[in-house]
């Protein structure tokens, strides 16, 4: 099955589904409507696209409860501008669902934090309808350019020392 995450930086959380049993973790773009949209293009804000992850799972290894949970955890939901030092349009949250079931799982996991914590949550809900690959250079981030990976993650907030 495929999962699609916008969490900010797509670099940052993409390590984080690889030790859930994630079978494999695509960075891209999703949520726009132009076609084969680049990395300079989405960042510059010109797609409507968001950095997304395509997680492809085994539903009797780790199911799209658990799934969100983990995405919960490491984003800041209560940032509508973006995440942590990235901002803008592309760096902001979205859950894209590919059926009912996990719109009313993502939506109840939603209202029950806005409960809890009594703030807005920023998350956007959209249907999936489409991801991109992003270019190689992007992909497995993490492994390829560890020193700038850790920088990234201390300076952007997202880690602490």
């Amino acid at each position: 099955m495929k999962a699609y995450f916008a969490g900010g930086c797509f670099w940052c959380v993409t390590p984080i589904y690889k030790i859930y049993g994630v079978d494999n973790v695509v960075c891209g773009y999703s949520g726009g409507d132009e076609v084969n949209p680049t990395y300079e293009m989405v960042k510059s804000q010109q797609t409507g696209h968001r950095e997304t992850i395509e997680l492809t799972y085994d539903p009797t290894n780790v199911d799209y409860d658990k799934l969100l949970d983990i995405y919960l955890a490491n984003v800041d939901p209560f940032d509508g501008e973006g995440q942590y030092i990235d901002k803008g349009f592309s760096y902001t949250l979205a859950i894209y669902y590919n059926n009912d079931e996990e719109k009313k799982i993502a939506l109840d996991k939603i209202k029950a934090l806005e409960a809890e914590t009594k703030k807005k949550v920023y998350i956007a809900l959209e249907p999936f309808k489409s991801f991109y690959k992003a270019e190689e250079e992007h992909q497995d981030y993490y492994l390829k350019n560890p020193e700038a990976f850790e920088k990234e993650m201390y300076e952007s907030g997202r880690r602490k020392n």
